[in-house]
């Protein structure tokens, strides 16, 4: 979020694959660049091969309400097994993996996170939210920050057009297609749409 003279605002999504980057005041605007913000000296770049990130705009003495009502982060201190707990029991009947993609607890959480958090828990995607155990629902606390620790170390690391893979041991390279074996037991794997969402679980690791 950038704030400007006049009360301006700017907020900028990045999405899964967007970048911003400081480039030469005489920077010549590239395909994939959706921003292009000039000054004397430099230029602003927002780069987003995908287009999955988001540029908003706000006028006003105070910040936006969409940057006010954002969740805390999962890596924050107030993310407790505790506050998880209380947000599964609202929503107790519905399956885990949408649950982990309710941005207004989980923020930054996509797709492929969420199922490779439910696969290091060992938690099968339909199981429904409400029947996680307190020790169940302590290891998804781990796992999710687990997941978004090193899943921030390996794109902060990178650019857009470098993002490597994580590694090997990961559910994350063998979901992508039918076929694919679990990492931890040589399985199969299974892909489904859960919640609108295609989804990969191991069925021997992650049972129902």
């Amino acid at each position: 979020l950038f704030r400007f003279s006049g009360d301006a605002w700017l907020g900028i999504h990045l999405g899964m694959t967007g970048e911003l980057t400081v480039q030469p005041a005489d920077h010549a605007p590239r395909k994939s660049d959706h921003l292009v913000l000039v000054q004397s000296d430099h230029t602003l770049v927002f780069t987003d091969p995908r287009m999955f990130g988001r540029v908003l705009f706000h006028h006003g003495p105070d910040a936006p309400d969409w940057w006010t009502s954002i969740a805390p982060a999962v890596l924050s201190p107030t993310f407790t097994p505790a506050s998880v707990t209380a947000f599964l029991r609202r929503r107790a009947r519905t399956p885990i993996k949408p649950v982990l993609l309710m941005q207004e607890k989980f923020p930054g959480i996509g797709n492929w996170m969420a199922d490779e958090i439910l696969w290091r828990a060992a938690l099968h995607p339909k199981r429904l939210a409400g029947s996680l155990t307190p020790a169940e629902i302590k290891t998804l606390h781990r796992e999710t920050r687990y997941v978004a620790t090193h899943a921030l170390r390996i794109i902060g690391s990178s650019t857009a057009a470098t993002l490597p893979d994580p590694p090997k041991t990961w559910l994350f390279p063998h979901r992508w297609s039918d076929g694919g074996t679990c990492p931890k037991t040589g399985a199969p794997l299974v892909r489904e749409d859960i919640g609108g969402r295609t989804t990969c679980w191991s069925p021997a690791r992650q049972t129902l």
